[in-house]
């Protein structure tokens, strides 16, 4: 592949951000509300095993450069079922996330436009969905500019937020503890609070996913999954605790918009609406990366012979259009299924749903790097990636207890259903051995 399509650390690192700082930061505070302080909490849990796991990802991207990202680096240390279940559960996850992504931007299109409430908000998530697999059939450089431009603007609304944090703190200080949540402390809630919060965190691994699309991967990937894991964090420890401590507890949990609300409060009536605008920009970068991610994925696991082979075909412009259009169908069914509930509560079903379904990803990356550990096989790892490799298994485990039986059960069941799969996709085509590492 010419080095004109594939990409670079700054393209990697706004993916990871991007993809990181979606719609999930603006959402949660309404989806965390009812968990009053247990959500900080949580929050510093969320933040030290996302950490963990970057590191992960970072070694293992340094120590595989020439395996075709996660799916690469399980089936090279675990074995093929093991890569194909985690990639499996992943993939789902993907398509499952840009629902969610749609989902929640009507809810801050319709303060934008409020026109819109007028009309049924699935059209407009369907609409949203299908502009970006639209946008990623022209090539994995144009999602990618589209990425770095949006990921540049969707910092202004966070800048905004801690601002205005910062302005009520130092002029009226009372303010802060006037709304103080009554939620006592409980650790069944700060495991609730904490896999809610995950969400808003899932998509570090962005830069390791389109690993044969990258410029120099042993050196690239490592680079941006640590700075664009580390700048979304220092992003959210400023931005997260600013709703929770300044609207009351029982309105912030009803809010569809809750910075939008924040803004209209402490600033002045209709700023909320400009906000939104760059929520709305937020959520659509996100919406464009996972969309950029998906198809990549899809194409890896095609051609890695555990999906059919023609999801694997690529347009004029290099993009994997088959593969595209079938995950933005799948999207689209979830779409129509989560409008059974309400805005936020759609929303944090999804959200629940999605992480459980990321976890095995997580799980299986951080043995992989135990095994590579094991083998001495991780050259710049040493007594640090076990260490990794310890603490990321440790968080995957707690998630997993934290994320409840119906999403877990559901994830769980959305896994089997890819078993006949596998095995026909096996019986159809011998499997290929793992590289040596």
């Amino acid at each position: 592949m010419s080095q004109g399509n594939k990409i670079g650390f700054w393209t990697c690192t706004a993916l990871v951000v991007g993809n990181v700082i979606g719609l999930g930061i603006f959402i949660l505070p309404a989806s965390l509300a009812p968990y009053g302080f247990n959500t900080m909490i949580g929050w510093v849990v969320t933040l030290i095993g996302c950490l963990a796991l970057a590191r992960v990802f970072a070694h293992l991207s340094h120590a595989m450069p020439e395996s075709d990202g996660p799916y690469g680096y399980i089936r090279n240390t675990l074995g093929d079922l093991p890569a194909y279940m985690a990639l499996w559960a992943y993939w789902v996850s993907v398509w499952l996330t840009n629902a969610a992504l749609a989902t929640g931007a009507v809810g801050y299109l319709t303060v934008v436009l409020p026109q819109l409430n007028q009309v049924p908000p699935v059209l407009f998530a369907l609409g949203l969905l299908w502009t970006f697999v639209a946008v990623n059939l022209l090539g994995v450089r144009t999602g990618g500019g589209v990425q770095i431009v949006t990921t540049a603007l969707k910092l202004l609304p966070m800048l905004a937020i801690g601002v205005l944090g910062a302005w009520i703190l130092l002029t009226s200080p009372a303010t802060f503890t006037a709304h103080a949540p009554t939620t006592p402390l409980a650790m069944p809630d700060v495991m609730a609070a904490s896999t809610i919060a995950l969400f808003a965190m899932l998509g570090i691994e962005s830069a390791s996913v389109p690993a044969c699309r990258v410029n120099n991967p042993g050196r690239t990937i490592p680079r941006a999954t640590m700075a664009g894991t580390i700048l979304a964090a220092a992003v959210y420890i400023i931005v997260s605790a600013v709703p929770m401590l300044l609207i009351p507890q029982n309105e912030l949990a009803n809010a569809n918009a809750p910075f939008a609300l924040l803004m209209d409060r402490y600033v002045g009536a209709g700023v909320g609406r400009w906000l939104s605008l760059f929520v709305v920009i937020s959520g659509l970068g996100a919406l464009n990366g996972w969309t950029l991610l998906i198809g990549e994925l899809t194409r890896t696991m095609a051609n890695n012979g555990v999906l059919p082979p023609v999801l694997a075909r690529n347009n004029r412009q290099g993009a994997p259009a088959v593969a595209l259009i079938v995950t933005g169908l799948l999207g689209s069914l979830m779409i129509w299924m989560s409008y059974s509930k309400s805005l936020v509560a759609a929303f944090t079903f999804l959200t629940r749903v999605v992480t459980a379904a990321n976890l095995p990803l997580y799980l299986c990356c951080s043995l992989a790097l135990g095994v590579l550990w094991r083998r001495r096989a991780a050259p710049d790892a040493g007594r640090r990636a076990l260490v990794f490799a310890v603490l990321g298994t440790c968080y995957v485990i707690f998630a997993f207890i934290g994320s409840g039986h119906e999403p877990f059960l559901l994830a769980l069941g959305l896994m089997a259903v890819g078993l006949p799969l596998y095995a026909f996709m096996r019986l159809r085509r011998p499997a290929v051995a793992p590289a040596k590492v």
